[in-house]
């Protein structure tokens, strides 16, 4: 009731974002109710990218909620940020579930289940109208895509440790020290600087790996299918453009992961670069805010990035030409709903990220810093980070069609 009443009262573009995570919800589901119809393994696995991107999306969108950081007002009420999570949960399920319906009405719709209205049974031989559809299967995958979303955005804005928390604890365990060294007779050394340093993503190395490895596997793969092995298992590819190993899917995964993980160090080294050889106020100030925001929207750039290395793998794989095949309508939604929630959870991570440095702009903008330093710095960092992720989808997309071609 709680959820319900928070949304009558937001903002046309509040309940506009989450009528968008509605929308690629009732895409993921009428995907994933084709693949049912179709009894096809393969289509179902292939729904795992548009499910992941939704998910993705309804999570910023969730972060990005008015009353995911409630105000003093509404802790006073007793909406603290113990409730935050339980609300965002159930705020994203609303919308992933009408999502679904609407994706169950439009599917039974276009499949001829559904008579009496115009388009009856206009897509009935591409959604498998000739056999049954199992209704308890129909809801199972009807219901990932909810509880998915809402279990990954209350995940997302569980109470942490704040940093009053921290400094507090920090300052028990210097207490603590002083009064054993005291104690002991032996002096105690100084902290160093740099404590107000923003914290190092230590996920780059990880990331790295698994990109890594998963190139590796994707070339093994590749040599082992072009030695000769008929036997082996094949996939087909979405929009009948030929069939790929299990290992070369595989790898594709381990190179998206890797991406994803390894963004925000990613992002964090392009600020310690720009803050590099001395630098004057506007790269210091794009170098920091890189540092300081780099976990915020480090994992939507690398799964942007990721995403263009695919569009990048899909323009070899598909060459433009008479012999080229159509790919299909379901394939062109899929991939709509893919890059659509990337750039879109790209998007929310970059809202995110102005709104939590809304109190720094104002200290800076009264210390006397001119908006336009503060416009040429956003641009600064926009180019860098283009400069940075621009070429890696290029040569990651490259690597990764390797074994394909």
């Amino acid at each position: 009731m709680l959820s319900l009443r928070l949304a009558r009262g937001s903002h046309p573009l509040v309940l506009l974002r989450r009528l968008l995570v509605a929308c690629a919800s009732a895409g993921v589901g009428f995907l994933l109710l084709t693949a049912l119809g179709h009894a096809s393994p393969q289509q179902l696995l292939w729904c795992v990218a548009p499910l992941a991107a939704t998910v993705q999306f309804a999570v910023a969108v969730a972060r990005t909620d008015p009353h995911a950081r409630p105000s003093q007002a509404l802790s006073s009420a007793g909406f603290g940020p113990a409730t935050a999570p339980a609300v965002a949960a159930v705020t994203t399920a609303v919308s992933c579930l009408l999502g679904s319906a609407l994706a169950l009405l439009f599917f039974l719709h276009l499949r001829g289940d559904l008579s009496g209205l115009p388009f009856d049974g206009a897509a009935a031989a591409l959604l498998g109208a000739g056999g049954p559809l199992p209704v308890a299967g129909a809801l199972t995958l009807l219901t990932c895509v909810p509880a998915l979303a809402a279990a990954a955005s209350a995940a997302s804005l569980r109470p942490r440790r704040t940093a009053a928390q921290g400094s507090a604890a920090a300052a028990a365990r210097l207490r603590a020290r002083r009064e054993a060294a005291d104690a002991t007779g032996v002096a105690l050394a100084a902290p160093g600087p740099g404590g107000d340093d923003p914290p190092v993503p230590a996920d780059l190395p990880w990331g790295t790996a698994l990109a890594t490895t998963g190139l590796a596997l994707g070339a093994y793969a590749g040599s082992f299918a072009s030695a000769g092995d008929d036997a082996a298992l094949k996939l087909p590819l979405p929009g009948g453009s030929g069939d790929a190993a299990p290992a070369v899917v595989a790898s594709w995964a381990l190179i998206t992961a890797g991406l994803i993980l390894a963004g925000p160090g990613i992002v964090h080294l392009c600020g310690r670069l720009l803050g590099a050889l001395r630098p004057g106020a506007l790269r210091l100030l794009a170098g920091r805010v890189l540092q300081q925001e780099a976990r915020r929207v480090g994992r939507p750039l690398g799964a942007l990035c990721a995403v263009a290395a695919g569009g990048v793998l899909c323009t070899l794989v598909w060459p433009d030409g008479d012999d080229a095949r159509s790919l299909g309508p379901l394939t062109v939604l899929g991939a709509a709903l893919v890059v659509g929630c990337a750039v879109a959870t790209a998007g929310m991570a970059a809202l995110e990220s102005k709104r939590a440095r809304t109190h720094a702009t104002t200290a800076l903008l009264r210390l006397g810093a001119s908006p336009r330093l503060l416009r040429r710095a956003a641009l600064l960092r926009t180019t860098v980070l283009l400069a940075v992720f621009a070429p890696l989808s290029l040569a990651l997309g490259e690597l990764a069609s390797l074994p394909l071609r």
